[in-house]
């Protein structure tokens, strides 16, 4: 066949026709999308123990910006996808996201080696930290420094939600129904003082029921 040249597709009484350049270009950005994430062990290994150690005051903006933004190893909507389950899950939620890409690239063995990633060498260097915090942690420069970091942690994860919430416009709840949720979610945690896991199962299950029933009314009007 050659390039450029119209192909036709018959179905139910329709012809569609194509030109064999968009074949390959379909082909290609197919193959692309299964082949992202990391190319070996060692990139797994390395990725998440650089990921680990700038995780300073919390992971959650480092991962989003080293897997979704520079490595492209997730979409914004499959990184919420895989974070919300990481954080019903028990365990530190990163680690549970590093096992679940592990898992998902190399098996079993991609699983230990992204665990490993995160905590091997991370776990030395806050050991390291740790010592040398303990002989200057009464030193009046080193508290007032570590209370003014707490404004730029804040700051990172309010920037992270933010750029987080435009996914929201794919879920299967509707963008509406969505920004509910989270506002409803943020005035329970930080009004009522409501438990985590009380959340989770109440407006997390009930979120779940509705984007299920979602998507199999989308399913029922779908033509054959």
């Amino acid at each position: 066949m050659a390039l450029g040249e119209k192909v036709v597709l018959p179905m139910r009484g329709f012809d569609f026709k194509l030109k064999s350049q968009d074949l390959i270009c379909s082909n290609a950005s197919m193959t692309q999308h299964l082949q992202r994430g990391p190319v070996s062990h060692w990139d797994l290994f390395w990725s998440f123990t650089r990921l680990a150690l700038q995780g300073f005051g919390g992971v959650l903006t480092i991962v989003q910006r080293e897997l979704v933004e520079k490595k492209q190893w997730l979409t914004t909507e499959e990184f919420l996808e895989d974070w919300s389950i990481a954080q019903v899950l028990p365990g530190p939620n990163v680690i549970n996201l590093g096992l679940m890409i592990g898992q998902r690239h190399f098996g079993f063995s991609g699983a230990m080696t992204a665990a490993a990633g995160l905590m091997l060498i991370p776990s030395l260097v806050v050991l390291s930290l740790a010592m040398v915090y303990a002989s200057i942690s009464d030193n009046p420069i080193t508290q007032n420094a570590l209370q003014g970091m707490n404004a730029v942690v804040a700051g990172l994860i309010m920037a992270t939600g933010l750029k987080l919430i435009p996914a929201l416009k794919k879920n299967p709840l509707g963008y509406s129904l969505c920004i509910f949720v989270v506002l409803l979610t943020l005035v329970l945690i930080n009004v009522f003082k409501l438990p985590t896991v009380w959340i989770l199962l109440v407006i997390g299950g009930a979120s779940t029921y509705l984007a299920n029933q979602q998507i199999k009314k989308a399913k029922a009007i779908e033509p054959d």
